[in-house]
């Protein structure tokens, strides 16, 4: 049989596009510059730095649920298009929940981690693995997260 083979794109061709920048590339200094395909399409980087183009350095890719729980940015929820819908960051990232069950739990997961971590900002004694809502929740996003 005859046909073309996709390719991975190369380590230069490769490029992501963030909000204030648009396209920028990882830095050939970058541990992941020779990584040719993420199982993720978002990237948590430390550095920006522009010399013939934007490069991030530092980088990891990051899966959706910890970039929901912990990304910055309000949570929104809406129903579009019959999907529902959750954005952050004034709808700069979206994504699409499986079901209207899902987005409401992710949401409520959310809340009660912003209040937990409130909490421990003006309790920096309190151990969270020994509280019980503490350990419930972060026993939730752990399982939520490595079983994604």
């Amino acid at each position: 049989s005859t046909g073309a083979v996709k390719m991975q794109p190369k380590a230069e061709e490769l490029k992501f596009v963030t909000k204030n920048d648009g396209c920028v590339h990882i830095h050939p200094s970058s541990v992941n510059y020779q990584t040719r395909h993420f199982e993720s399409p978002y990237l948590v980087y430390h550095e920006k730095i522009k010399t013939s183009r934007v490069f991030i350095r530092d980088c990891s890719m990051v899966s959706v649920y910890p970039l929901v729980l912990l990304g910055g940015g309000q949570f929104h929820m809406q129903l579009q298009k019959g999907e529902f819908v959750i954005s952050l960051d004034d709808g700069w990232i979206r994504f699409v929940a499986a079901s209207h069950q899902v987005a409401e739990l992710v949401k409520e997961l959310r809340c009660e981690l912003d209040q937990l971590l409130q909490d421990k900002i003006k309790n920096p004694s309190m151990d969270l693995c020994m509280c019980p809502r503490g350990s419930r929740i972060i026993g939730m996003i752990v399982k939520l997260v490595t079983t994604q």
